[in-house]
């Protein structure tokens, strides 16, 4: 269960919660696959670590023109 960074205050970083879960499981996929971690607080689990990514706007996203 993610405690922090709140599901809340992840989803003001994002649209809805489909971009959310989408651009955390990339992240996540890019951490186990050996890409550096972004910030000091290292934690067990790489969603758990793109989630704070996430939250300390370390990693953001665009959504292309025209598709909205």
């Amino acid at each position: 269960m993610l405690l922090y960074p709140s599901v809340n205050k992840l989803q003001e970083k994002t649209d809805s919660r489909y971009s959310l879960c989408i651009l955390t499981a990339k992240r996540a996929r890019d951490i186990i696959e050996g890409k550096p971690i972004l910030t000091e607080d290292e934690s067990e689990r790489p969603v758990s670590q793109a989630a704070k990514e996430v939250a300390e706007d370390l990693i953001t996203y665009s959504r292309p023109e025209g598709l909205e």
